[in-house]
């Protein structure tokens, strides 16, 4: 059998329909920036903020991804890209099931981001920079990654010794060097205010 033998099956219940029971529009929150950046805990922090005031939502989390879905690959470019092409397709299932989903990913390569907007309908994508200067992630290293890059010990490491591409034109940027989690929670909610609304 080949995928030409593969025919799409149309679901019974619309992702309009779920979002419509929901109460509120499904989307992604796609948290692009370097390790260290603040993505994780913006994404945990506006999930909480989501299910404390009822709306449906889940976070698809870099390292807990490798752990099971993606654990067979490495960080080689070509598996950097499987990588993010696959938290795409998950992405977009949990839209159509009518839930807003944030990933926590560092997603260095723009093609690949621009990939994943692609696989959702118009305004379903949501790019929130999480803008942090190198040094700071550095002075962070809340894993110890950017020491082992610096000694070698990482040798395709984004900001060190791979690189990480920045967008250009996100729908949201959030400083995290000097602004608190409860700020940057504050202001993504006020730019989202428009979207946690039936579509």
């Amino acid at each position: 059998m080949s995928n030409a033998d593969i025919v799409w099956h149309d679901a019974a219940v619309s992702q309009t329909e779920r979002e419509r029971q929901n109460n509120h529009s499904a989307f992604v929150l796609w948290f692009t920036g370097l390790s260290g950046s603040g993505k994780s805990t913006l994404a945990n922090a506006i999930d909480r903020y989501f299910h404390d005031h009822g709306y449906r939502s889940y976070v698809l989390d870099g390292d807990n991804v490798r752990h099971g879905l993606n654990s067979d690959l490495g960080f080689a470019e070509e598996d950097r890209v499987e990588n993010i092409r696959r938290i795409s397709e998950v992405a977009r299932l949990f839209v159509d099931a009518g839930h807003i989903v944030s990933t926590a990913f560092i997603s260095p390569y723009a093609d690949d981001r621009a990939s994943a907007r692609e696989r959702l309908p118009e305004g379903h994508f949501i790019e929130v920079f999480v803008d942090c200067p190198l040094e700071t992630c550095e002075e962070r290293d809340p894993k110890g990654l950017y020491k082992k890059a610096r000694s070698g010990e990482i040798p395709s490491f984004t900001g060190i010794s791979a690189p990480y591409e920045a967008p250009e034109k996100p729908e949201i940027t959030l400083q995290t060097g000097d602004r608190s989690t409860e700020d940057n929670v504050h202001e993504l909610v006020e730019k989202l205010g428009t979207l946690l609304r039936l579509s």
